[in-house]
């Protein structure tokens, strides 16, 4: 049931006495949402599992939300509209600010194919909280991968409003860090990532 404007009046969030600051410090290290975002194919849920084998090793805490397993949960209600796929991007959004609160370093991988959408998500977690990576690799090259068969279903035409295909992929203008997964290996662009990730970690 949908509340009306006036019973939201009476929502009013309650200040807890643990801190984020609090738990960074207990921590050791800041908390920040890493958001991979790029076509399927690309590379987006390698990169977030090797980061944070990484980051894991370091002694970061740290968690991933994954499109499919968010869809498959928390997300199963929402089909793949356009206005589905917004609201699938929100939803994660105010999940990662939860995270970044609690003390995490969590990392998203999902498409999040439209710009308006990857621009909310930094209203909703705090510009200065979102390292966003744009994992780039050519349609082509995903489409050869095709991991999971996805584009063979969507020329197919079984698989409607498919990124790349059948709906638009919005290239990220001003990204935080752009990594080419067709151009390097994994090692590489790995080692390009925790080159920006760690910069961000020593607590303020």
């Amino acid at each position: 049931m949908l509340f009306m404007a006036d019973e939201k009046l009476h929502i009013i969030p309650h200040n807890h006495a643990i801190s984020r600051q609090k738990r960074n410090k207990q921590n050791g290290h800041s908390s920040v949402a890493i958001w991979f975002v790029g076509l399927s194919g690309s590379g987006k849920s390698t990169l977030a599992n090797m980061v944070e084998q990484e980051l894991y090793n370091d002694g970061v805490r740290t968690y991933i939300l994954d499109g499919d397993n968010i869809r498959s949960g928390l997300n199963s209600d929402l089909d793949f509209s356009e206005e589905s796929r917004t609201e699938n991007i929100r939803r994660i959004g105010e999940v990662s600010k939860l995270f970044v609160d609690a003390g995490f370093v969590v990392m998203t991988a999902f498409i999040s194919p439209f710009e308006k959408d990857r621009e909310k998500i930094k209203e909703i977690i705090g510009v200065d909280d979102v390292i966003e990576v744009h994992v780039d690799c050519p349609l082509e090259v995903c489409e050869e991968r095709d991991v999971k068969g996805l584009y063979a279903k969507a020329r197919a035409g079984e698989i409607s409003n498919f990124t790349g295909i059948s709906s638009p992929f919005e290239i990220p203008q001003n990204p935080t860090i752009r990594v080419n997964t067709a151009e390097n290996d994994l090692d590489t662009c790995v080692n390009q990532l925790m080159n920006i990730i760690t910069q961000r970690l020593p607590l303020k």
